[in-house]
């Protein structure tokens, strides 16, 4: 999802839809695990959190939330492409008693003004309490 360029979250009205799909506001949602006053309770709760960060362009969280191992030095966000929407397939594990588990997606964009899709299975661990990203799995 990374490419050149960079948004910020800054002017994300917090009164819109969540751009992860919950349905609720963005500021009620992912807003506040990006905002820090709340923490993902499981693994797919990470990564809609971390869609919506691409979504709005919150690099910062992106970084925070990446397994130090695997987490890139900087990471710049493509302006062109616009993430639109997340349909989550399926889960293994990753709930508020795991220590590890996975989230299969489907993350849909538009990239100068033609749609695309990103179909990926994303591993998370728990370190310290708190669930981050570790790696896309290839088949």
């Amino acid at each position: 999802m990374a490419r050149r360029g960079t948004r910020r979250a800054a002017g994300y009205e917090p009164t819109l839809t969540c751009p992860c799909g919950s349905g609720q506001t963005y500021g009620d949602c992912c807003g506040r695990l990006h905002r820090r006053e709340s923490t993902a309770a499981t693994a797919e709760q990470l990564m809609r959190s971390r869609f919506s960060a691409f979504a709005v362009g919150d690099t910062a969280y992106l970084l925070r939330t990446w397994h130090p191992t695997t987490r890139p030095a900087r990471l710049t966000l493509d302006p062109a492409q616009r993430w639109t929407r997340l349909e989550i397939l399926a889960t293994d594990r990753g709930g508020l008693f795991d220590t590890a588990g996975g989230v299969e997606f489907r993350a849909h964009y538009r990239e100068s003004g033609r749609p695309g899709m990103l179909h990926e299975r994303s591993r998370f661990v728990r370190e310290d309490g708190q669930w981050v990203y570790l790696e896309a799995v290839t088949s």
